[in-house]
């Protein structure tokens, strides 16, 4: 997918084998957390391919969105596990783009069918927490103790449900 505007143009790329060097990199700036050898090799599994992108802005790497399909007691889910724009191009859209593209992919997949996307945010990220609430998202608890190496440890976990075909 690639989309343009008047302000440059954004695109996004499956994730590789040859691109997971940019990943790590840009994890790294990204995130207060080190990612496990096995989060960059899960990234890497055919069936989440839709839902793991690393995001361009004028073809430079800027961002990533990772996600993981869960099935607990018959309900897919689908996990967004970090999704991070380098803060010299945020403002440009592009985070509300790969989440739509995110959220898009999991309404189209049919085998299985996904009931719900979820995630976990910082409490003391209010800004994100306003972004996902922006595009549908609810508050549905706090996660306390769920950051172990940073504080503050607790997350709220906001969800968005699919009904339907169209997740809006």
């Amino acid at each position: 997918m690639s989309t343009t505007s008047n302000r440059g143009a954004s695109s996004f790329a499956s994730l590789t084998p040859n691109n997971l060097g940019t990943v790590r990199k840009l994890n790294s700036v990204l995130f207060p957390i080190k990612y496990s050898e096995k989060f960059y090799q899960d990234i890497l599994l055919p069936e989440v391919e839709d839902f793991c992108k690393l995001v361009y802005y004028n073809d430079v790497p800027v961002g990533t969105v990772c996600c993981r399909l869960e099935n607990k007691d018959g309900q897919v889910s689908l996990y967004l596990m970090t999704m991070g724009i380098l803060a010299p191009y945020r403002s440009r859209q592009l985070g509300s783009t790969s989440l739509q593209l995110i959220l898009d992919a999991a309404a189209a997949h049919t085998k299985p069918k996904i009931d719900r996307i979820y995630l976990h945010v910082q409490i003391s990220n209010a800004d994100a927490k306003r972004f996902y609430e922006r595009h549908g998202f609810t508050e549905i608890g706090v996660h306390e103790g769920y950051y172990k190496k940073i504080v503050p440890h607790d997350a709220w976990i906001l969800e968005k449900r699919f009904s339907g075909k169209n997740p809006e």
